[in-house]
């Protein structure tokens, strides 16, 4: 019975993955750090966006290494900003008020340890396999957004 519904599910979500397989989104430019960083809050803000929160994930990861068992550096600098869009939020959540769970949105800026030059933007697509075509649309246009933030704060636009 249980692998039954595994194999149900599995062929259920397989399309909806085929047709989306990376759920994370990153474009990256030779540049520097602070630049980029900066260019991103900048772009979160030209759209009317309020930053919540600003996150050292790297600050982090380097003070808890020891305590986890590994000190391997994996960042020269990892930061994220945490936002939200009232308009879209509200949208998204009025098709399907599971959507909140895709809310505030984060965009994350990084350099790895391993390539000091590159610079990194990434997101996580607002995507859910289920939904009807309003909270499918509304997550578009959420995707939208961070896709454009991250374009344009890499001079990609």
């Amino acid at each position: 019975m249980f692998r039954a519904l595994l194999l149900t599910l599995a062929a259920l979500i397989a399309p909806a993955y085929a047709a989306d397989p990376h759920p994370v989104v990153t474009y990256s430019k030779a540049a520097k750090f602070d630049d980029v960083r900066d260019d991103l809050k900048a772009a979160i803000e030209g759209k009317g966006l309020v930053i919540d929160y600003q996150s050292h994930i790297n600050r982090m990861l380097e003070r808890t290494g020891k305590d986890v068992g590994s000190a391997k550096k994996l960042y020269a600098d990892a930061q994220a900003f945490v936002f939200c869009s009232a308009t879209l939020s509200r949208k998204m959540m009025e098709a399907d008020a599971a959507n909140v769970a895709m809310c505030p949105y984060t965009m994350a800026v990084y350099t790895t340890a391993q390539e000091l030059q590159r610079v990194y933007v990434s997101y996580r697509r607002p995507w859910r396999p289920d939904g009807s075509a309003a909270s499918k649309a509304a997550l578009k246009e959420v995707e939208t957004l961070l896709d454009g933030i991250a374009r344009e704060a890499l001079g990609m636009k």
